[in-house]
């Protein structure tokens, strides 16, 4: 799958060392041939895609500095250490072990937006011009960027690691043998955290479960929580940008609800608009409302929230599938960062996560969807949009529909013959209400 934001598939077949070879040339000579950062997650076919991506990088000139297995916002921070000109990170996020992926990161440390991603597919299009072989690039290893990213974090007028390790707390951690293996259990470690339970924290890319980090895949750590007597439960994807919360219970905050923390803690020490996208949960307005801020919405899309971020100048911002965006530090989805913001969140309040998740409103997602067989995706938006005339459709990204008891949130898939029906509101039956109604109103 080739898209602006970079190219993904399955090694062997769609996904092989020609086409990384040709996009990674092509990024490089978008950066004009500067200093290109490149770090992965642990898949086994990670260190192979790596090695072609550096010599292919280098053959336009690129300086690289390899990374080796490091989360993507590491791979941001290191960006911003290096004042490189970009950053590529090679990780099919969550993902199956079969698929693998590069992801371009500006000179900001930014995802590349569809303007940049458009001139990046142009030139391995078009033609690539490689360099004479007394201009190829240099190739370094900095084993230094997770320390950097970790102290940064520490570094935080807000985050004091006295005052957790204080509190004595033991954390469990499932990062599914993936980048957040070490990483977090060294964040962890120089948090002050008393007792890190490691499961799933070898780097071999070998994942013991699905890993995206959905309820039905996280039964392990759960019980692990209680037999271990954990104050928390902390679940990352293979790349260590998605964070997922479990209480002490053994129970799982729901990836919603990260963000949702993460701003409650944040808007405590800095008021200001937050920003999250359309299809996240209005948990976040809830929190808004607490401090009596702004909630902005962007379309879907990493890239999307952090330039509406940055056009608001919302003090914090994230995704509902688990994203923490703080641009004290830097602009994408950050694991690490979001459990730093947790536990300073209990070590400040002396709540349980129990209890402070039991502080929360509950709010229930409905996830749906209707093929598109013989109905057109943009007639049949259309016809929400007319039909719900009345109240006042967001148009941003597809059709965004709030009723009294919840929201509806209709678009058109990117990758698959069909329209994304997300649905929230108090309870689950309330969410399939709603959904229904919009898929009988769509279907006629």
């Amino acid at each position: 799958m080739v898209s602006v934001s970079g190219i993904r598939g399955i090694f062997g077949t769609d996904l092989n060392p020609e086409n990384l070879a040709r996009y990674s040339a092509a990024f490089g000579q978008w950066a004009k041939g500067g200093t290109v950062v490149v770090g992965r997650d642990s898949r086994v076919t990670g260190e192979l895609c790596e090695r072609v991506i550096v010599a292919s990088l280098q053959s336009v000139g690129c300086n690289v500095i390899q990374l080796g297995i490091t989360p993507t916002p590491t791979v941001a921070m290191a960006v911003l250490k290096h004042k490189a000109n970009g950053g590529i990170i090679i990780s099919a996020s969550h993902n199956p072990a079969e698929w693998n992926a590069i992801k371009m990161l500006n000179d900001k440390s930014e995802f590349l937006d569809a303007h940049e991603g458009a001139e990046v597919l142009k030139i391995a299009e078009s033609g690539i011009s490689y360099v004479q072989y007394d201009e190829i690039g240099s190739v370094e290893t900095d084993d230094q960027a997770l320390k950097y990213h970790v102290d940064a974090i520490l570094d935080l007028p807000y985050i004091n690691a006295d005052a957790i390790g204080s509190a004595g707390f033991t954390v469990a951690v499932d990062a599914v043998n993936g980048a957040g293996s070490e990483s977090i259990p060294y964040l962890l470690e120089r948090l002050g955290v008393k007792k890190v339970h490691k499961l799933h924290c070898t780097p071999n890319g070998l994942f013991p479960h699905n890993p995206e980090p959905l309820p039905e895949h996280l039964g392990e750590i759960c019980e692990l929580i209680k037999t271990e007597g954990a104050d928390l439960g902390v679940i990352t994807d293979p790349d260590a940008d998605r964070l997922a919360f479990a209480d002490n219970n053994g129970r799982l905050f729901g990836e919603e609800y990260t963000q949702a923390s993460a701003f409650d803690f944040y808007l405590r020490h800095n008021k200001g608009d937050v920003c999250t996208n359309l299809s996240s949960s209005m948990i976040c307005d809830f929190i808004a409302d607490k401090y009596g801020v702004k909630c902005h919405r962007s379309a879907v899309g990493e890239i999307n929230v952090v330039k509406k971020m940055r056009k608001e100048g919302a003090v914090i911002s994230g995704e509902g599938n688990g994203g923490v965006i703080l641009p004290d530090l830097h602009a994408g989805r950050d694991a690490l960062l979001g459990t730093a913001l947790m536990l300073q969140h209990m070590a400040d309040t002396g709540m349980t996560a129990a209890e402070y998740r039991d502080s929360l409103p509950n709010y229930f997602i409905s996830k749906n969807k209707i093929q598109l067989l013989d109905i057109n995706a943009d007639e049949a938006l259309s016809v929400i949009k007319q039909k719900y005339a009345d109240r006042n459709p967001d148009l941003t990204d597809g059709v965004k529909i709030h009723f009294d008891e919840g929201w509806a949130h209709l678009r058109k898939s990117n990758t698959e013959p069909i329209i994304r029906i997300y649905t929230e509101s108090d309870s689950m039956e309330k969410a399939n209400a709603i959904a229904e109604e919009i898929k009988q109103a769509v279907s006629g």
